[in-house]
Parts: C-alpha cells; structure tokens; sequence
C-alpha cells in the first residue's frame, strides 16, 4: 500500500491530520495536473495552476469520500478541477461576471495624459489654485483627468448629484484654460 493509499484510507477514516499530510505528498502532480488542464484553456485564463491546486484539492479533502486509492483520487482531482473551470468560465460569461467584455493589457492602453500640450507642472499648478477656491471641483477634475472617472461615477465619489458633477466639470474645463493660457488642454476632450 503506498503513502497516498494510506494516508487516503485514514481521511476517510476520520483523521484530521491526514490532509496535512496528503497534500505534500500529491502536490507536484496535482500542480502538473492542472498546468495540463489551464494549457488547454482558451487565452485570457487568470487562474494559475497553484491557485486551481489549491482549490480543486480544498474540495476534494471536503467531500470526504472513500478513494478506492491514488488513481481514483487523482481521478477525482481531475474532475475537481474540471468543474472550478467550468464555473470560472460560466461566471466569465454571465452579466455579472463581465459577460460580453474583452481583456486588455494596460500597458496597451494610451493615458490620457498624453500629448505634447500638457503642461503637468502648470496643470498641477492651477489644480493648486482652485482648490483654494473650490475645493470640490478641484476634486471632480482629479477624479474626472487623472483617475478616468464618468462624471456619474465621480458625482458618486464626491456625494454630488450628476447633473452638479456635469455643471461643475464644465465651469472646471473653462477654469483651468483660461487659467492655462486660453489653450485647449487634454483635459477639455473627456467630457
């Protein structure tokens, strides 16, 4: 009877520290199990084969059900792992899960503070000054330029309804270019 067998048979026995002991030695496998399983996978898959280890052998040390010894268990390990895909996938798919959305990579992505225009160290300075005047939509234009934000989820933020966040942001924009020199930074093309 080899070590998996064993300890196995002690799982199902009752014996807390059985599954302490199983998982070092079932792990390599276990882990090349799953490299195998996400290798098959479509492009774009987050999970990592230690975190689908880790999972898949959570729930078989759960079901605490009788192994007819290692090939069965590792049998069971497979299918484990199987259905975490599966679910991981379906929630990939659902409305709530981003459904219908593509991943980017960031580092893809053009900033929008890019452009030859931008002056950050004048912008800066005038984000100085009407945070001495208004506060609040000094806020809004941090939120709104340098974190991307919607004026809705902004608004949000600041406690502030929409349509405050859309008149605020508009005198904001006009603010800030006359306090720039009249020019038409980035900052007036995210309305």
């Amino acid at each position: 009877m080899s070590d998996v067998t064993r300890i196995l048979s002690q799982i199902e026995g009752g014996d807390p520290s059985a599954a302490e002991q199983l998982l070092p030695l079932v792990y390599h496998e276990l882990r090349r199990l799953a490299a195998a399983k996400l290798a098959q996978e479509q492009p774009g898959q987050t999970l990592q084969a230690t975190a689908l280890v880790h999972e898949a052998y959570l729930r078989l040390v759960d079901q605490s059900q009788a192994w007819n010894g290692r090939g069965h268990f590792f049998a069971a390990a497979a299918e484990a792992m199987r259905r975490i895909l599966v679910e991981r996938a379906r929630h990939k798919q659902s409305r709530k899960g981003g459904g219908g959305w593509q991943r980017i990579d960031l580092a893809a992505v053009e900033p929008i503070t890019s452009g030859p225009n931008l002056d950050l160290i004048a912008l800066s300075q005038a984000l100085d000054k009407l945070q001495r005047e208004n506060p609040r939509q000094a806020e809004l234009v941090k939120l709104r330029f340098f974190a991307g934000l919607t004026n809705q989820q902004a608004a949000e933020i600041l406690g502030i309804s929409t349509s405050t966040a859309d008149n605020e942001w508009a005198y904001a924009r006009c603010w800030l270019r006359l306090e720039l020199g009249g020019g038409t930074p980035a900052i007036g093309k995210n309305p």
